[in-house]
């Protein structure tokens, strides 16, 4: 009776878990052909199948043959003692052996539990090389272990399980040794098939331009290449070391060695079995001190990042010996195994052999590096290391692409007059006085209609409007724009109902569109398109109250939800018997029905049982409010589903809004809201590249994404075809990437410099802008990103978007810009723009000013301004009663050969705040003012007599 029993009750876990893995399957196949990616899934998931049926076999067929070898040949009972006192050596040896494999899986479950992840089926984004088993990783893991001795027993529970394993180990040796073989060989399983991109890249590799310079191979090689090498050095490595000992153990512990306190002599054929195992591990070692070689590009050892005098005057040669004499050592004893049964393992010559490769190995090499280092190439440090120093320059200027920057010299003419200011009217139209934290504080108190609406974020763009004047058709506005989005979370605890959150909160609605530039009455921003649920027909659009008729002719908006968002993350029901909330109205609220081409019919049953487990929402089966036109639409948070499709690529962290008229086909609901995602290919292997506080070394933005906020259609748009990593990823995956000449143009306008991709290269060109060895070393001209007040805290300035004329330019265009200041100084040395418009997209301008002249900071501005008496006291008198003045980002602006200052002045309440733009600082030269307005402000400065309003001038001595 209980064997039948326990015979179902396995065979019903076995079918549970069957159904568990084939709708987790299906669910995933449903979602990746609606967004048009199938073959992209079935193909990543074959090869992390493939990679794991592999590696898993292999490594269970080499350690379970070996144990069951071992067993073959132990003795039953102890024969031939070698002596009565064999406990005395015998147990710290097996204990050690034990603790050995404790040790090792230890290194190797860490490794395991970063990629075990809840949702299998988004693998961690470019993975790096896992740490390999060293001799030092030992050492450092003992030693981290013992350090917790003192700290109480709960602080050393993790050395006290370890050493609870090590005995565990010596009682029950062989059913736990083939235990955790098992075990062992399905992890290496899953860590290395969660490198299924490195090997498919492999398998796709292509050609870089340059060339590495000590070995003379192509980057390549390496950025596609070497991470291989590292995982098959990793994986064999712990295998054989693994094998070796356990088989150590077995025979140790055979014929009750231990409680009878006698141990027999391995036999001939232990011997061979063990040389064999032997060969293997040398082998393995052979290929990882080869490997070595080349991760010396990666040293960080000299002044500069990359192979350094040291590494290739003693460590690459001490690493190439050490590879050579393993594999030596490894065909010697593989010849010892097949061939000479007269071999013993007590041989000296073998013994003294091997604990002369150890000593070298581990403890002459790095006293021989030490030494070389400290007495060698310290007291000539740049004559030894100009060389690489060289190369690490021109490598890393090559990986961040900041060979590419076209440096010129500005040299400040402080000729800016009124009338120049005219002539550059659009810059002046468009210097930004609405900083996106503001907004978005101004926005939730006032756009956010309903407590269940959310702001995420403001994002910075420009449009083309129809201009007002009537000598121009179209004019670029610099504006804010930001997304009205849905979160559940914030409806009432009282209305959280599963047809609340399923079916009737779908999605958000519309969005606030307003220039940088303008202020309403009050201080408020002023607003292109805002409020929902306009009753006007004349003033509103789509039930979005507009600003103008020159709005509603240049900014599409008659179809403004957004069921795809940054806060989408909920999954939804459409198309059922229960209305869709649309938005508050007036009188009553308004619903809609969704008639996208997002989500996945669920109308069968069998469709529902499938979703309802995968979703372990089982309120599906119950509900009698579905139709056959239902739909369900999941994983609607832009990020995830844009990382689910290519978990390769790296992604911007601040994804934007876009409002465009793009062609739909025909009986498809017009869609005029997008989400523009910058993606970029990294790599960590570009030799003698230095990554500074990055993950990677390498990186193009080579893609952009297009999210449909409407239909929830995803597209990958090539931008830059050049780069081998992105024309690896299109081998792979022919029908993922597009070209970005197919990009609609309403969209393609609206393309910008990458955020994350200009502060990367930002930071790096603070030291690598010095291409000259001897300055480099001396860091004579090293630069930094100076700081700015911020409300009333110091900050970074950030990179900042602006709407200006550079001073080689034609006419206005949109640019991304960074001033920098010498280092432990703040006047400014130079400044880096990054152009976003037309045929200009991408080009990098560096601006350095002359090192004779001085050019006032944002620091030495931002002192003038707290410094100075007046505007002091109005910025303290402003700080009481409840109140707190707040200075905004403060803009360095180029208008022709000139630099101006301007930095906004909000103020808010302490409690329910709503900012108000209240002032206007201008610094031009020895001259400050603040005014209610810009263009007050700049007239007190340029034209002080013909000012209407009283303004704060004050003089900068």
């Amino acid at each position: 009776m209980w064997n039948q029993a326990s015979k179902s009750f396995v065979l019903l876990l076995g079918l549970w878990f069957g159904f568990d893995l084939l709708s987790h399957l299906m669910a995933e196949s449903f979602w990746f052909q609606e967004v048009g990616y199938l073959r992209a899934f079935w193909l990543r998931l074959g090869t992390q199948a493939a990679i794991w049926t592999i590696v898993t076999l292999c490594s269970a067929w080499f350690l379970l043959s070996n144990l069951a070898q071992a067993d073959r040949l132990k003795p039953s009972k102890t024969q031939n003692p070698n002596s009565s006192n064999a406990l005395f050596w015998l147990i710290p040896l097996t204990f050690a052996l034990s603790l050995l494999i404790g040790v090792l899986l230890l290194h190797y479950g860490q490794t395991f539990a970063s990629f075990w992840q809840i949702n299998w089926t988004l693998p961690n984004i470019s993975p790096v090389s896992p740490t390999q088993f060293r001799l030092d990783t030992i050492a450092q893991i003992l030693f981290r272990l013992f350090a917790t001795l003192g700290r109480g027993w709960v602080a050393s529970l993790e050395l006290i399980a370890l050493a609870g394993f090590a005995i565990a180990l010596l009682i029950y040796p062989r059913f736990l040794l083939t235990a955790i073989a098992i075990g062992f060989s399905l992890g290496l399983g899953f860590i290395l098939s969660n490198h299924w991109g490195k090997v498919l890249q492999a398998l796709h590799a292509t050609s870089f331009n340059g060339i590495e310079p000590l070995f003379k191979r192509n980057v390549g090689d390496y950025v596609f290449f070497l991470p291989i090498a590292e995982l098959l050095q990793y994986w064999l490595v712990g295998l054989f070391i693994y094998g070796f000992v356990a088989v150590c153990l077995i025979y140790l512990l055979s014929g009750n060695s231990l409680s009878e306190g006698t141990v027999s002599g391995f036999s001939q054929q232990q011997q061979r079995h063990l040389s064999g195992l032997g060969g293997c591990l040398m082998l393995a070692i052979a290929l990882s001190y080869w490997v070595s070689r080349y991760e010396l590009l990666y040293s960080t050892r000299g002044v500069a990042y990359g192979a350094s005098y040291t590494d290739v005057a003693v460590q690459l040669p001490i690493y190439t010996a050490l590879s050579v004499v393993a594999a030596a050592i490894a065909l010697y004893l593989f010849y010892r195994a097949c061939f000479n049964s007269k071999f013993k393992i007590q041989d000296s010559r073998l013994f003294y052999g091997l604990v002369a490769y150890g000593l070298v190995a581990t403890i002459a090499t790095p006293l021989l590096s030490i030494s070389v280092q400290r007495f060698a190439v310290q007291p000539n440090e740049l004559a030894r290391e100009r060389l690489y120093i060289e190369r690490s320059i021109a490598k890393t200027r090559e990986a961040f692409n900041l060979a590419e920057i076209d440096a010129q010299t500005f040299n400040p003419q402080n000729d800016l007059t009124l009338e120049a200011l005219q002539k550059n009217a659009l810059t002046i139209r468009n210097i930004r006085l609405w900083d996106t934290r503001p907004l978005l504080q101004t926005n939730r108190q006032l756009q956010q209609i309903r407590p269940y609406y959310t702001f995420f974020d403001a994002d910075i763009d420009r449009y083309t409007l129809l201009s007002e004047q009537p000598k121009r058709s179209t004019e670029k506005q610099q504006v804010l724009i930001a997304a009205r989005e849905l979160d559940y979370n914030n409806v009432p605890p009282d209305a959280k109902t599963w047809v609340n959150e399923h079916l009737t909160y779908t999605h958000g609605y519309g969005f606030t569109l307003s220039p940088v530039n303008r202020v309403a009455p009050g201080g408020l921003p002023d607003y292109f398109v805002r409020d929902i649920g306009v009753d006007d027909p004349n003033q509103g659009n789509g039930n979005l109250r507009l600003s103008s008729q020159q709005i509603r002719a240049s900014i599409p908006i008659e179809n403004p939800r957004l069921y795809y968002g940054e806060s989408a993350n909920t999954y939804v029901m459409t198309s059922t018997k229960v209305q869709e909330f649309d938005y508050p109205s007036s009188n009553e609220n308004a619903y809609n029905t969704y008639d996208g081409l997002g989500g996945i019919k669920i109308a069968a049953l069998w469709r529902r049982l499938l979703f309802a487990n995968y979703l372990s929402d089982w309120q599906m089966l119950l509900t009698h409010d579905f139709t056959e036109q239902t739909k369900l639409l999941f994983r609607r948070n832009i990020n995830e589903r844009i990382r689910a499709i290519a978990p390769f690529l790296r992604y911007d962290q601040d994804p934007y809004l876009v409002v465009a008229d793009v062609k739909q086909d025909q009986g498809v609901t017009p869609s005029h809201l997008y989400w523009v995602v910058d993606a970029y290919t990294t790599s960590d292997r570009y030799p003698y590249s230095d990554p500074g506080h990055f993950e990677f070394n390498y990186i193009r933005n080579s893609v952009k994404v297009i999210v449909d906020a409407y239909n929830g259609s995803v597209n990958f748009y090539i931008s830059d075809a050049e780069d081998p990593i992105v024309q690896s990823w299109a081998a792979i995956f022919p029908n993922l990437f597009r070209p970005i000449d197919t990009l609609p143009p309403a969209l393609l306008s609206h393309i910008r410099y990458p955020i994350d991709l200009f502060n990367s290269q930002a930071e790096r060109l603070i030291a690598y802008h010095m291409t000259d060895p001897q300055v480099f070393y001396n860091r004579e001209d090293q630069w930094q990103v100076p700081n700015e007040i911020y409300g009333n805290k110091t900050q970074p300035v950030e990179p900042y978007y602006l709407i200006t004329k550079l001073p080689t330019a034609a006419s206005e265009e949109f640019v991304l810009l960074l001033p920098y200041t010498p280092n432990q100084r703040t006047n400014l040395t130079a400044w880096l723009a990054a152009r976003s418009d037309g045929e200009n997209y991408g080009k990098l301008l560096l601006y350095t000013f002359p090192k004779q002249e001085l050019v006032f900071g944002t620091e030495q501005i931002e002192a003038r301004i707290n410094q100075d008496p007046v505007i002091s006291q109005q910025i303290s008198l402003w700080n009481r009663a409840g109140s707190r003045a707040i200075q905004g980002n403060l803009l360095v602006i180029p208008i022709e050969r000139s630099l101006l200052y301007v930095e906004p002045l909000y103020l808010e309440a302490e409690q329910n705040s709503l900012p108000t733009l209240v002032r206007v600082i201008v610094a031009y030269e020895n001259r400050i003012a603040m005014a209610a307005t810009l263009d007050e402000a700049l007239r007190a400065i340029f034209q002080p007599t013909l000012t209407k309003t009283p303004a704060i001038v004050r003089p900068v001595e």
